[in-house]
Formats: structure tokens, C-alpha cells, sequence
């Protein structure tokens, strides 16, 4: 029987350069590259659903089993065919992201989103989770230059929620690290994106293993 692939997370709250650092990541392992919500065609159709500003207010354990939704389709359609045929999977935000946003983040009872987790994903955790980890002041900003550089495209349903909503969401992300730390890395990312990109990469190496020469 061939070796499995490994699952790495990228998380953090918006502004931390995520999306960055998983592409990143993903061509320096050679590793297949998605994302949450979406990474499957009928998951990204939940993505839309779920980021549309013009819903307006989404009751939380509504927002919660969509996420869910789209992970189990996420899983089945693309990440476990990669990983059961040895390829690695980097993926944009995971099951931390929910932990934090509909946890944390809407006040859902953290076991209830952990247990929610587990049985949608079919017990799948990533091997391993990097947090992108920024000050608030400073996130705020990031996501501000990043809405001046895309003139008509304002923020999506979550990214528009209160300062409030994101201070509780990153302390949630720092919990959660902090709790599993055999399975978290916390990488600072108010370096330079090659400078963040090192440490995700060094760190990835260090704990699974993964050659960063692929």
C-alpha cells in the first residue's frame, strides 16, 4: 500500500495573508493547493451562497452546517481521492476556521463545532495547522490596503462583520493553537510574505517531514 498524502492548514483571521502563504506553501512541496469554503464545484457554490453580503444575517448553526456542507463535498470530491493517492494537500483555511469563526467567533459551544467537525469531515483532521498570527491594528489595516486595491468589490458577508466579531475569531485561533499545540504551529506574519513564507515552510518540514526541495 502506497504512503498517504499529508492534510496542512493554512488559518487565520482576514488580512493575514492566507491565501499568500498557502499558494506558496503548496508550490514549495509540490503539493495540490485548495481552499474552504469552496475547493469542489458544489462546494464553491455554497461558498457564494455563504459570502453573500445580501443575505444579510445567517442564524449561526445555519452558517455552521453550511460550512459543514461544503467541507464533506470539499473532502469526498477532491482532498481524500488527493491524499489516499500520496499527494499532499495545502488547503486554505480548515476545521480551525470553524472552531474559530462559528465558535468563537458567533459564540457556538466549541465542543458542539468540534463534535459538528468531526462527524462532517468523517473524523479527517488536518496533520497539520499553521496560524498565521497578527495583531488586530494590524490585520485591520492589511484588510483595509487590501479593499483599496479592488475599487467596486466590497467586503464579502464575513470579511463586513464588526471589529468585535474578528477580535474574538483571532483570540479563538490563539486558543485553539495553544490547546493542541502537537498538532498547531503559530507562525508571526507581520514579516515579509518570503520571510512568513520560510518560517510556514521550515515549520511544515520540521514536523511532518516534508521535503521542501519537491
Amino acid at each position: 500500500m502506497g504512503t498517504r498524502g499529508r492534510l496542512v492548514a493554512i488559518e487565520g483571521g482576514e488580512g493575514v495573508g492566507k491565501s499568500t502563504q498557502s499558494a506558496l506553501l503548496a508550490t514549495a512541496i509540490g503539493a495540490e493547493l485548495s481552499r474552504e469554503p469552496g475547493g469542489s464545484p458544489t462546494a464553491e457554490r455554497i461558498r457564494d451562497l455563504l459570502l453573500d453580503r445580501s443575505l444579510g444575517t445567517l442564524a449561526p448553526r445555519a452558517e455552521l452546517y453550511l460550512m459543514l456542507a461544503a467541507r464533506c463535498e470539499h473532502l469526498t470530491a477532491r482532498i481524500e481521492p488527493a491524499l489516499a493517492a500520496g499527494r499532499d494537500v495545502v488547503v486554505d483555511r480548515f476545521a480551525g476556521s470553524t472552531l474559530a469563526y462559528q465558535g468563537y467567533g458567533r459564540g457556538l459551544p466549541i465542543d458542539e463545532v468540534r463534535q459538528a467537525c468531526d462527524l462532517a469531515a468523517g473524523g479527517r483532521w488536518p496533520d497539520l495547522s499553521v496560524l498565521l498570527d497578527l495583531p488586530p491594528e494590524v490585520a485591520g489595516r492589511r484588510r483595509a490596503a487590501q479593499q483599496a486595491q479592488l475599487p467596486g468589490v466590497g467586503p464579502d458577508r464575513i470579511e463586513a462583520e464588526e471589529p468585535g466579531f474578528h477580535l474574538r475569531v483571532g483570540e479563538g485561533f490563539r486558543k485553539i493553537a495553544a490547546n493542541d499545540t502537537a498538532h498547531w504551529v503559530v507562525i508571526d506574519a507581520s514579516a515579509s510574505a518570503s520571510e512568513v513564507a520560510a518560517e510556514v515552510l521550515g515549520a511544515v518540514r520540521a514536523r511532518l517531514g516534508i521535503d521542501g526541495s519537491s
